[in-house]
């Protein structure tokens, strides 16, 4: 099947339509989720070292995200499974999308700097270690040698509010540029503010 592209980015305010997604692991979600913020982050293949070091960092932090009101969305560009062995044991939602049909929907690109700009090789060479250490201790996998949706994809967030909307977006300049946990939850806060004085604003 041909991989759909666009290069059309979403802005805050626009609408994203209902759908129920199915995870590679757990029962289907609802996107946008009626009764809370949802992020959406866009990572790359299935068992990408930069994709797993910040992932452990959501992971870490992931009962905090809850409490703000957040649901945790993650869609890699792999196939169901192949991705479901590098992420079963994840606490949040993981959607296989191999043919970057969300990808392309949000606007999320593949390009050569994602692992060309240098501000992402630090990261690099941090995943790589940590990646390294994992297989030592038999804790981790390593991806296909071969990707069909290829290694350079770029990241992308978004931040949905219950009605649809698009209350924030973030698409990547490299390989490790996106919305650290506090930058999510310093967002998140600002939205729930501003829905607050709205509610109190009316007659």
């Amino acid at each position: 099947m041909r991989t759909p592209t666009s290069t059309t980015r979403l802005e805050p305010g626009h609408a994203v339509p209902l759908r129920t997604l199915d995870p590679v692991v757990g029962p289907p979600v609802t996107l946008p989720d009626p009764e809370r913020h949802t992020h959406v982050q866009f990572r790359r293949f299935a068992g990408c070292p930069v994709c797993n070091l910040h992932l452990r960092s959501v992971v870490q932090r992931h009962e905090e995200i809850e409490r703000a009101g957040i649901r945790e969305v993650v869609l890699f560009h792999s196939p169901a499974d192949e991705l479901r062995e590098h992420v079963a044991h994840l606490p949040f939602a993981v959607v296989a999308d191999p043919d970057r049909v969300l990808y392309a929907e949000f606007g999320v690109e593949a390009h050569r700097r994602a692992l060309l700009d240098p501000r992402g090789w630090p990261a690099i060479a941090r995943a790589l270690v940590r990646g390294a250490w994992e297989l030592l201790r038999g804790r981790g996998r390593l991806p296909a040698t071969s990707q069909s949706a290829g290694r350079v994809g770029l990241p992308a967030d978004f931040l949905i509010a219950p009605d649809g909307r698009i209350a924030a977006a973030k698409y990547g300049e490299h390989v490790y540029d996106q919305w650290s946990v506090d930058e999510l939850l310093t967002l998140a806060s600002a939205q729930s503010a501003r829905a607050k004085g709205r509610t109190l604003r009316m007659p």
